[in-house]
């Protein structure tokens, strides 16, 4: 009767051994699915904020814009062309015709309230657009205000935030004109006072 008693208290010291392994994986499992969950969402996230922000808006009329290779010579008379530009380095060294814009004077938002940005632009353009500039002023005027509106001293003061900030100006033109037809923006006048 002794050999009994050891028979029934070594298999319960091995259910105990035998569980405490698939609690810990059970675990494991759900902190790689986490990890994964948050990648993708993460993923998706950036997806979001490129296509709502940063994407170039396609030309109008649903056509692929025809690649542009980027010369010294201009364009041949008649045709016209709009390209579309990824990055900075696919831009050719100049374009067409430097327009200038209204002067801007905004309100920053910053905690405080009480600094303004006073900005004076131009831009480059790879057509003749100044007709439409000019028939555009109202909707040129309220997206730019919007635009600086929303932006802080501090996102603005640096050379990256003026960067950044041409960058925003000239794809706001762009989806206001229908085609990427501003090809950069020039910063004449900038007065934070």
């Amino acid at each position: 009767m002794a050999k009994e008693t050891p028979k029934t208290s070594v298999p319960a010291i091995h259910e105990e051994a035998a569980e405490a392994p698939k609690k810990k994986s059970k675990v494991k499992k759900i902190v790689i699915l986490l990890v994964i969950l948050l990648i993708i969402v993460s993923a998706g996230a950036g997806g979001a904020y490129w296509w709502f922000f940063l994407r170039v808006p396609p030309p109008p009329g649903g056509g692929a814009a025809a690649p542009v290779a980027p010369s010294a010579g201009a364009a041949s008379p008649g045709k016209e062309s709009s390209p579309r530009v990824e990055r900075v380095s696919d831009l050719p060294r100049s374009v067409g015709k430097v327009l200038p814009l209204p002067q801007f004077v905004v309100n920053l938002a910053d905690p405080a309230g009480k600094r303004v940005l006073k900005l004076g632009m131009e831009v480059e353009a790879n057509a003749d657009i100044a007709k439409e500039l000019q028939a555009n002023d109202a909707r040129i005027r309220d997206a730019v205000i919007t635009l600086l509106a929303g932006k802080s001293f501090a996102e603005v003061q640096s050379p990256e935030g003026k960067v950044l900030l041409r960058a925003e100006v000239a794809a706001r033109l762009n989806q206001i004109l229908g085609a990427p037809k501003i090809v950069r923006v020039y910063f004449t006048e900038f007065i934070v006072e």
